[in-house]
């Protein structure tokens, strides 16, 4: 099926054309936006994500029109437009139509907004390589840290580019202090006696939604979450590492740099413990 768009109040499908070449978001970067899953007849979070969404839009000084609850509406009758159980990514967006300010800041009156829906396996576990990037996460006072803001995702692309050219598939980035961020695209896990860490959310990475579940769902099993500062020589000493983000949910990283690991007890049981609730919820 193809990929359908929710704009000014209505469904369209293919590729719209939506940004002109003086659009304030075009060339201004005035972009924020959300993704969330359906699959398997559920969508875990499709609320939180739209939460987080208007969050942004407040963020960046654009007027939502539409409440959090309003585009959890318009995604699920987008949901029920495809077969049931299809796995889907979700995307609303908010961006600036034109700017203020010396052109630079947004108009918040001139917010639009757009919902992208399109079909996207949900990848099995398999083997994921990642290495050290020499590209860093900014402080809240360098860029807009606290918005999943699309202008934020160059960094990344060249936190990826360059662990391709390296031969790993994703890259672990630090924070301006040096100590470990996330991956270029999904939050970071390692496993140590038993205890899963994660990076404490220190406002230069996004708390991730499903970060923030799997953290729940592990107190909720007894099994012991500590966020805190994690450093480099640290995950290279972890008995596993996995990753959480919305794309694929819970993954295992298998190698890391150049030490082989195994898929460990912590990320099956933290897949285990997210299928579970995504089903229960749905």
């Amino acid at each position: 099926m193809e990929t359908i768009h929710y704009i000014d109040d209505k469904w369209v499908g293919g590729e719209p054309l939506l940004l002109g070449p003086l659009t304030h978001a075009t060339w201004m970067a005035s972009v924020v936006f959300d993704g969330a899953r359906a699959f398997e007849g559920v969508a875990p979070d499709l609320d939180r994500h739209c939460q987080r969404l208007i969050a942004s839009a407040h963020s960046f000084g654009l007027k939502p029109m539409y409440s959090a609850a309003e585009v959890e509406a318009i995604a699920r009758e987008g949901i029920a437009k495809y077969p049931k159980g299809a796995a889907l990514y979700i995307r609303p967006m908010y961006f600036a139509e034109k700017g203020a300010q010396f052109f630079v800041a947004p108009d918040p009156d001139s917010t639009r907004f757009c919902l992208s829906i399109f079909e996207r396996e949900m990848p099995a576990p398999g083997n994921m390589s990642v290495c050290l990037s020499s590209f860093r996460r900014p402080a809240p006072d360098m860029a807009p840290t606290d918005a999943k803001a699309s202008c934020l995702y160059p960094n990344s692309a060249r936190a990826l580019i360059e662990a391709s050219k390296r031969g790993f598939d994703n890259a672990v980035v630090l924070d301006p202090d040096n100590n470990v961020a996330e991956l270029a695209t999904a939050n970071i896990w390692i496993g140590k006696d038993g205890v899963a860490h994660t990076p404490a959310a220190n406002g230069t990475f996004l708390n991730g939604v499903t970060r923030q579940r799997v953290a729940a769902l592990f107190g909720a099993a007894g099994i012991e979450v500590a966020e805190r500062t994690i450093t480099w020589d640290e995950v290279m000493a972890a008995d596993e590492v996995f990753t959480t983000g919305n794309l694929s949910k819970v993954m295992p990283i298998t190698r890391v740099e150049d030490r082989e690991l195994q898929p460990g007890p912590l990320f099956r049981r933290a897949r285990e413990l997210y299928w579970e609730f995504a089903h229960d919820e749905g």
